[in-house]
């Protein structure tokens, strides 16, 4: 366990950053953002956001992984669910997190 209880891993090429491990995407949405040095205070950002939008959902455990792609960075954001959970209308609202233009500039922004 790292920092202030969060879990940080490298697997398979990315990052991995999740609260509980092993790391679940029960959810998940993922995109592709520009080339980023700092992998990790992207995750973390990704982090902070999505628990922002989906912390009333009973259960959830954000995870995020980001790793280098052909063309940029691919980041997965998304995470465990116990229980049951509206799982299209959550992967919604991951989408409008990760797709919002000013999260994506501050996060660019703020790992590069």
């Amino acid at each position: 366990m790292g920092r202030r209880g969060w879990y940080m891993q490298q697997q398979d090429g990315a990052l991995i950053l999740a609260r509980r491990w092993p790391a679940r995407f029960d959810l998940s949405v993922e995109t592709r953002l520009p080339p980023v040095a700092r992998r990790a205070r992207l995750a973390h950002q990704v982090r902070q956001d999505l628990w922002r939008a989906l912390q009333h959902l009973r259960g959830f455990s954000p995870c995020v992984s980001v790793s280098d792609g052909p063309e940029g960075t691919v980041l997965r954001a998304g995470g465990r669910v116990e229980g049951r959970a509206p799982r299209a209308q959550a992967e919604a609202r991951i989408a409008g997190v990760l797709e919002d233009a000013g999260n994506r500039a501050r996060w660019v922004r703020w790992s590069s």
